[in-house]
């Protein structure tokens, strides 16, 4: 067993750092005073970057879960509308822009921290989030996807939006929409969009679906291995689980009962769809 070895009383103004076992730990300063070579002030560079790098990180980290909580809150707000194709009720869109103007904040604590190369060095996952939110929001206005183009104007800051970013928030955004559709159509009885007044107007079963096509034939974009299928495959399960809404409504409508929520886990569900959907 190693011997203990008792601290000496020093001063009580002058503090002193000791290990597990009392012994005094050598003072940083003394570095200076090691032998020095060609190469030590080619390390210490080397350690000077890195430690800039994990500092950036870190921060780029906490403002990315920040942004993405934020993100969230802007969703849940926007869930409680009840109308497709209408401006926003006064109090949510009081609510988003507010959201939206702590986003811009937090956004802009890190502007430099991701410019030029640092922008695909440091992955900004939150960016999927807020292109999630601000398209669920655009689309409920306007019963439109919103382009890549309308979503990096939106971005509060000056930092790039990547394809992946947008791509993958549109892959979120169904998820948005079929919470949506189960919800409204559950109070109302008619699949959102359609209109009584021109019953040629599209609905939402048929937005997404048209998504859907589109995003099975678009290339994979970015992200980690596995990402882009996995998103694929729940996209497709969402947009069923919206046709057997409609299907229930449409074929088996007065046989339910007012506010019947449908049980998207019923016999004869998503699976038995699957195969129509799916690609090879």
């Amino acid at each position: 067993m190693a011997d203990v070895v008792a601290p000496q009383p020093r001063s009580r103004n002058v503090g002193v750092k000791r290990d597990h076992q009392g012994r005094e730990k050598m003072d940083s300063r003394a570095d200076k005073d090691m032998p020095r070579n060609a190469y030590t002030s080619m390390f210490e560079s080397f350690r000077s970057e890195l430690d800039e790098h994990h500092d950036r990180r870190m921060r780029i980290g906490k403002v990315s879960r920040d942004v993405t909580a934020l993100s969230k809150k802007i969703i849940f707000s926007l869930q409680r509308v009840r109308k497709l194709n209408q401006p926003l009720p006064v109090h949510i869109q009081s609510d988003v822009d507010a959201r939206l103007k702590e986003i811009a904040e937090l956004l802009a604590t890190i502007e430099g921290d991701v410019a030029g190369m640092n922008r695909y060095r440091y992955p900004l996952i939150c960016l999927e989030e807020f292109v999630e939110a601000i398209s669920f929001s655009h689309y409920l206005q306007h019963q439109k996807i919103i382009t890549f183009e309308e979503a990096q104007v939106v971005l509060p800051v000056n930092i790039a939006l990547t394809p992946s970013d947008y791509v993958f928030g549109i892959f979120d955004l169904t998820g948005e929409m079929m919470r949506f559709a189960t919800a409204v159509t559950a109070l109302s009885g008619s699949m959102p969009g359609r209109d009584a007044k021109s019953p040629e107007a599209r609905t939402i079963l048929q937005d997404m679906q048209e998504v859907s096509s589109i995003l099975q034939i678009c290339p994979p974009l970015g992200g980690k291995p596995g990402t882009w299928s996995k998103k694929l495959g729940i996209m497709i399960e969402q947009v069923c689980k919206v046709e057997r809404l409609g299907y229930g409504i449409t074929v088996r409508g007065n046989e339910r009962p007012k506010g019947w929520m449908p049980d998207m886990n019923e016999p004869g569900g998503g699976e038995g769809y699957q195969e129509d959907v799916a690609m090879d």
